[in-house]
């Protein structure tokens, strides 16, 4: 768990950012001063203002809160839907079963990031919009990893103890599979922050995520690509923080994944 800390530690002091980003602000994201746009990294704006003159680094944290929460309340809804899926399925079987995972093999035949351009171009754009396509490619995975996990266990002799008890499905389901299948999807959720971070913003850079003026760093970069050369901290800065924030989560998955490994 030691080995561990450090990751956990790093990973809170992002998402407290997010978090309480509007009141770590040095100046408001999304107040303009003309007179002061493309303005270098100072003493008065660490990061440089971009070309209406906003400061760069207020806008990168508050540009947190949008792409890091949308984030992780994505990979919650997609990682607890489609394990949920996944759980049903394999527990119960039959057509249901059948149905949902050939759909999800439909799902899965796409490249992801194709399918969710595809599908966020097809919503119109607009942040909600791009996470609803991520989110449609997104839970298959989840679905068959818990099916999978389901299906090796449904056949230990204390889930039939517990059916000769006359313990209800739902109540099968929720005390004693779920419980045995939380760790590998846990694992797999922590692994997959950075991914979603990336897919989320990315989509943003293309114009199907964040619109102006918000502030979310794929947009940001999408802003200052034109910059690149002439005020290079414009797309530098949210770039940077999207480099951080995925590393952090990556070693924090890869880490958590150990450690689970040295439990069994």
């Amino acid at each position: 768990m030691k080995k561990l800390a450090p990751y956990l530690a790093a990973a809170g002091i992002l998402i407290f950012i997010a978090v309480f980003a509007e009141f770590l602000t040095p100046y408001d994201p999304y107040v303009q001063d003309l007179e002061g746009a493309l303005t270098p990294p100072n003493s008065t704006n660490l990061l440089g203002t971009d070309r209406y003159g906003r400061d760069v680094l207020s806008r990168v944290i508050v540009g947190s809160q949008t792409t890091l929460c949308a984030s992780l309340l994505l990979l919650a809804t997609i990682s607890i839907v489609g394990s949920l899926i996944g759980v049903i399925c394999g527990y119960k079987g039959g057509k249901l079963d059948t149905f949902l995972m050939r759909l999800s093999d439909v799902f899965l035949a796409f490249p992801q990031m194709v399918f969710a351009i595809a599908a966020a171009g097809a919503l119109g754009g607009g942040l909600l919009n791009a996470a609803a396509a991520l989110a449609i490619i997104g839970w298959p995975k989840y679905a068959r990893i818990s099916r999978g996990l389901v299906l090796s266990i449904r056949s230990i002799p204390y889930l039939d103890a517990a059916k000769m008890a006359g313990s209800s499905s739902t109540k099968i389901l929720f005390i004693h599979v779920l419980p045995n299948i939380a760790g590998p999807v846990l694992v797999t959720a922590a692994l997959d922050i950075g991914t979603i971070i990336m897919e989320l913003a990315g989509l943003s850079f293309l114009g199907l995520g964040a619109m102006p003026p918000t502030a979310e760093w794929g947009a940001m970069m999408n802003n200052g690509r034109s910059m690149l050369q002439t005020a290079p901290w414009v797309i530098l800065a949210p770039g940077t923080a999207i480099f951080i924030t995925v590393a952090t989560f990556n070693l924090l998955g890869d880490k958590l994944r150990d450690f689970m490994s040295e439990q069994r």
